[in-house]
Order: structure tokens, then sequence, then C-alpha cells
């Protein structure tokens, strides 16, 4: 699911028309879970979920999609109306259950995230990047991957990337990546790097994107 030169609304109806038409023609999906891509700021992330989407031909929703799924009351009602009573009913009883579990207490936002991200759930052949994908999906149907990299190679890779110096790329760096520890703490009561909340810790410090998305689909697959 490719962003550019698109608006995320008009991302958003293609991705209902592409669920509405699955559905009315019955199409047979592969089991497979879906991909949950966390990542440090700087890791190459992101360019590993879209190697993945890729390569297994999946759909692929970057975080500002998710963010604006959410956040829009009639973005999320068009989603819901993909899934039909029964689905609908399954994926309430999880949130409910998800609530209970981890202890929180879910404003608006949070719901809207919840049902947004478990509608994709339930449609599946999907990569998710960020906003705690890997928290809100039950177990049987997600495998949660992280990508990490040394702060100094994310700094140097942020710089080149946005053409800034160092120190510039520095705060962004630890900006980020305390926004992004502070919203699934705030959210679901987690610590975005414990391990154990990953099925799949990758470094490209050690690891190019290349063998970092052949390492992810090679497990999926087999």
């Amino acid at each position: 699911m490719k962003t550019k030169h698109r608006s995320i609304h008009q991302i958003i109806e293609e991705q209902v028309r592409k669920w509405q038409i699955m559905h009315n023609e019955k199409m047979e999906q592969p089991e497979l879970p879906v991909i949950t891509v966390s990542r440090e700021p700087g890791s190459g992330g992101r360019l590993v979920a879209a190697g993945i989407a890729e390569k297994l031909e999946l759909d692929l929703f970057h975080q500002e999609v998710i963010h604006e799924m959410a956040r829009s009351a009639q973005a999320e009602t068009r989603i819901l109306e993909t899934l039909d009573e029964k689905r609908l009913s399954v994926l309430e009883d999880w949130i409910s259950s998800l609530i209970h579990k981890r202890h929180i207490w879910p404003d608006e936002y949070l719901r809207h995230l919840m049902k947004v991200i478990g509608t994709i759930g339930k449609h599946g052949k999907a990569v998710i990047v960020g906003r705690g994908a890997n928290f809100i999906l039950p177990p049987e149907k997600r495998f949660r991957v992280r990508v990490i990299a040394p702060e100094e190679d994310r700094i140097s890779n942020v710089a080149r990337e946005f053409n800034v110096d160092m120190e510039e790329a520095r705060r962004h760096v630890i900006k980020t990546e305390s926004q992004r520890r502070a919203f699934i703490r705030k959210y679901f009561n987690a610590d975005i790097s414990d391990p154990l909340n990953y099925d799949l810790i990758i470094n490209t410090k050690t690891s190019s994107l290349d063998a970092a998305v052949s390492a992810v689909c090679g497990i999926i697959e087999h």
C-alpha cells in the first residue's frame, strides 16, 4: 500500500473496495499471520516492512494510514462495514478481553485504533507498521517483528536520509523514540523495547535490509 501521490482518504477507500470485492467473490485467503513491524527510528524498519509486503504480496499499512483510520470516525465506519455481523461480534469480544487482560482504560482514539487494527487482522494478508499493532492482534493472528540498530548508526541513517546535520538527526531520533515509547506505555501499559513483546528482533547493524526481509519471509513461509 504505497502512499505516494494519493491522499490518505483515497488509500482507505481503495482498501475498503478491495476487501469488499474479496468478500463478494469469496476469495480464498492463505493462512498467513498479520506481520507487525515495530522499529527504532533510523533502523530501516519501514523499508524492511515494505520489502516483506512486496515479497509476500501483502497489503502494507504504514503508521500514518493507521492513525488516520483511527482518527476519522467516517473512515472507521467504512472499515467496519467490511466485516460481516459474526466477525464484527468476534472483534468486539476480543477488544473487550484485551482491555480487561491488559488493565487499560481506553479513550476514544484507542477504541477506534483497536477496531481498525482488529479489522485488518480479520481480513489478513497484511503488514502493519507501528501503532502498537503487536499488542492488539491475538497471538494466533500475528507475527511480531522488532527492527533495531545502535543509536549512532540510526542517527547517521537519519542524517543521510533527510540531508540534515548529525545534531539535528540526533534530536529527531531521540524525540521520535521518546514519543513511541510513551505511546506504547500510555495505551498498552507495556515497554516497547521488551524483547518478550516480539517473535523476532532484527539488528540492521549486523543484518542487511535484504537479509532482514528474507529472514522474516522465510519464517512466515515455513
